[in-house]
């Protein structure tokens, strides 16, 4: 792949680039479905392999990615797969750090009770890109007041 294709990614058109492994070729490259989908769809580059009930693998992509600084790539299920066959990603978001340089893998683990056969080249999650801040974190003996104050899970009520 030459150093400048690559994917675009967010609506400042960060440029993503991608390499290709060789366990990967003959896959298509993560893609959106549709475009106004946010999530690019990636598929397993491993040999067709069961997922057992309950189990958990990291299945590789055959693709290895270098994002802009001050970008992530998250690592997130395939709603269709996690309600019709119990197959999520555990981690969900999983972070892609800017610096890691090492194969895209995507845990996968079966929450069925049926084995569950992931075939090669088959869907297995979706990425989404995003910026963030690193901000200094500073050690304080105090914090601001808030009127919610340390109220936490549920503390706003329902509905």
């Amino acid at each position: 792949m030459s150093p400048e294709r690559g994917t675009e990614a967010g609506p400042a058109g960060g440029r993503v680039r991608l390499r290709r492994l060789p366990h990967g070729e003959g896959l298509p490259l993560p893609s959106r479905a549709t475009e106004g989908a946010a999530g690019y769809d990636v598929r397993s580059a491993e040999a067709s392999f069961e997922l057992g009930p309950g189990e958990a693998r990291a299945v590789a992509t055959g693709f290895q990615l270098e994002l802009p600084a001050g970008w992530e790539c998250q690592v997130r299920p395939r709603s269709g797969l996690a309600l019709r066959s119990g197959i999520i990603v555990p981690n969900a978001p999983g972070t892609i750090d800017p610096d890691y340089r090492g194969e895209v893998k995507v845990i996968l683990r079966n929450l069925s009770g049926e084995p569950f056969r992931v075939e090669r080249g088959e869907r297995i999650a979706q990425l989404v890109f995003a910026r963030f801040e690193a901000p200094e974190l500073a050690e304080s003996d105090e914090l601001g007041e808030t009127a919610r104050g340390a109220g936490g899970f549920g503390s706003t009520g329902r509905g």
